[in-house]
């Protein structure tokens, strides 16, 4: 059983698809669900998590610079399998302990994004380390924590939305170089955004189309602006993979890149949530998204 305090906050996070206030508030936070290494029972903790480009993410045993690694950590070692929960998605992954150079570097990207960490690691003698959870690859739709199709576009846009602005941030407290960590998440979100047109492009606009004739006319707006969008998002990668990025160009075109997308997700919602009820779709929803939106 979670101690108090972790119990407190899992349950927000699982009551609000990841939104929690608090200490954590703003924090990208993730859920594990591990093995207990000497119980072998079920053990959930919220962790914090860093984007790695999509095909994994990366979480930080600190605990806190104490001088034993976390339960969490002494789980995933014996079991490397575990589940996890990002507020949009449940999913099964393996963890990987990072050794040598890739951990050394993945560390120094997260000292950057947040001196905090090397304030945890000069308390300990310990080397904190960095696992890397890999999503394990399933049949069928993604697991996604709505209970219609209607509520899971909802849920999916809210989470882009919340990424957005937390990059926005980010971008606007830059120094005057762009950090490595910070342009790993613009990449991430971008290639996160692409995935989930994509995905609405060949599930849920040819399920809507097939039984509502009617909206053709919304359908081919919201491809449209899927193509503009793929420009915004081509340009925002361009800018941030530069080797001198200004953090100030770059905070320009993810400005401009969220009024577009704020704009395109309203439209769709308004077009498309009133169709994808219960009694209209299943609850299942093919997007090739899944656990990309970190």
């Amino acid at each position: 059983m979670p101690n108090p305090f972790n119990q407190q906050v899992i349950d927000e996070f699982r009551a609000n698809n990841g939104r929690v206030g608090g200490y954590f508030e703003g924090a990208r936070l993730l859920l594990l669900t591990t093995t207990g290494a000497r119980t072998g029972t079920p053990h959930t903790t919220p962790v914090g998590f860093y984007p790695d480009g999509g095909e994994r993410v990366l979480v930080i045993a600190s605990a806190g610079g104490a001088p034993q690694h976390p339960d969490w950590f002494h789980n995933l070692v014996a079991n490397p399998r575990l589940t996890v929960e990002d507020g949009v998605f449940t999913y099964e992954a393996e963890a990987v302990v990072l050794e040598g150079a890739e951990r050394d570097a993945v560390f120094a990207r997260a000292v950057e994004a947040d001196p905090g960490w090397a304030e945890y690691q000069a308390k300990t003698a310990r080397v904190i380390p960095v696992v890397a959870l890999h999503a394990i690859p399933k049949d069928g739709p993604p697991n996604v924590n709505a209970g219609s199709m209607a509520d899971a576009l909802k849920v999916v846009h809210d989470a882009f939305r919340r990424e957005l602005a937390l990059v926005r941030k980010e971008v606007t407290e830059q120094g005057p170089a762009l950090g490595a960590q910070l342009r790993v998440n613009c990449l991430t979100l971008c290639q996160g955004l692409h995935n989930h047109h994509t995905g609405e492009e060949l599930g849920i606009f040819p399920f809507l189309a097939g039984r509502h004739p009617e909206l053709a006319p919304a359908l081919d707006r919201l491809r449209q602006e899927h193509e503009q969008i793929a420009a915004l998002l081509e340009e925002l990668r361009r800018v941030v993979a530069a080797e001198d990025a200004d953090p100030g160009h770059v905070l320009s075109e993810v400005e401009r890149l969220t009024a577009d997308l704020e704009a395109h997700l309203t439209y769709e919602e308004e077009q498309l949530i009133p169709l994808l009820t219960p009694a209209t779709a299943p609850a299942a929803w093919t997007d090739p998204a899944a656990g990309a939106v970190e």
